[in-house]
């Protein structure tokens, strides 16, 4: 049986998870260590969820575990692509001894709203150029999404009439990983220069690691580029498929993800 598993990792009860389904109806199972062990087994098992005909669906946690998350098209026809994402537990009720409000509370509540209410944190940033988008970014960009990671590529998150600069900076900002894909293409150009800086400038800094791709580069074109950069462990496409690359990105975030078959 073919599914694709998220491992959740432990989570509190009352966690929510959301599945995002494209494509078919799909089976959607969430289950702790011992259940997914006998789902991979095919014995019998206790899940929440079941088969999901809409998207999103949201899954909750009944208790203090390690979880699991599956998708699978078992007894269906057609194809699925899925992401997830956890969301976070409410807030306990604030104490009434400490409910009275200033202007500046006001003033602070206001701008969390705001900060609540802008684009999610994501799990990594691509900076590229646009000459490799067809062989390279655009395919590792959709694999990532499809293992359940929030991706910033510009392809998914720019519309018309966004400020270029404004929104850059708010992905890398917002990001966890940089994913820089180094080209021949990459060198030299002005806005990859400027992604760069940014996420060199985060990494130093511990806000953000970079984790490098090198694409028609060698060793010695990189050395000549940065040497700083040369000495990151990275992969290249001229050695690592673009799916291969894309599972160790994903491992090294830690989601879990995994293609079963």
């Amino acid at each position: 049986m073919n599914f694709t598993h998220y491992k959740l990792g432990s989570l509190d009860k009352g966690t929510t998870v959301v599945v995002h389904l494209t494509g078919n109806a799909a089976n959607v199972r969430l289950m702790d260590d011992g259940n997914f062990r006998n789902y991979k087994a095919r014995r019998t098992h206790r899940y929440q969820g079941g088969l999901a005909k809409s998207s999103p669906v949201a899954l909750t946690t009944t208790k203090r575990a390690n979880w699991h998350l599956t998708v699978d098209m078992a007894g269906l026809s057609g194809r699925v692509k899925s992401n997830i994402e956890i969301l976070p537990k409410s807030l306990p009720p604030i104490s009434r001894s400490y409910a009275t409000t200033s202007p500046q509370d006001i003033v602070d509540a206001v701008d969390i709203k705001a900060r609540a209410s802008s684009p999610g944190q994501y799990d990594l940033f691509i900076s590229h150029a646009s000459e490799d988008k067809g062989e390279v970014v655009r395919p590792l960009a959709e694999k990532l999404r499809s293992l359940g990671l929030k991706v910033w590529y510009d392809d998914f998150e720019m519309k018309i009439g966004d400020s270029l600069r404004r929104k850059i900076d708010q992905g890398i900002s917002n990001s966890r990983f940089g994913v820089v894909v180094l080209s021949p293409s990459f060198m030299g150009k002005g806005w990859t220069e400027y992604e760069l800086d940014g996420i060199v400038t985060n990494d130093v800094r511990g806000h953000q690691k970079l984790l490098p791709i090198w694409h028609d580069l060698s060793s010695d074109d990189v050395v000549r580029y940065s040497p700083s950069l040369a000495d990151k462990v990275a992969l290249s496409t001229g050695s690592t498929a673009i799916d291969d690359i894309a599972r160790k990105i994903y491992e090294a975030i830690h989601l879990g993800g995994e293609k079963h078959g």
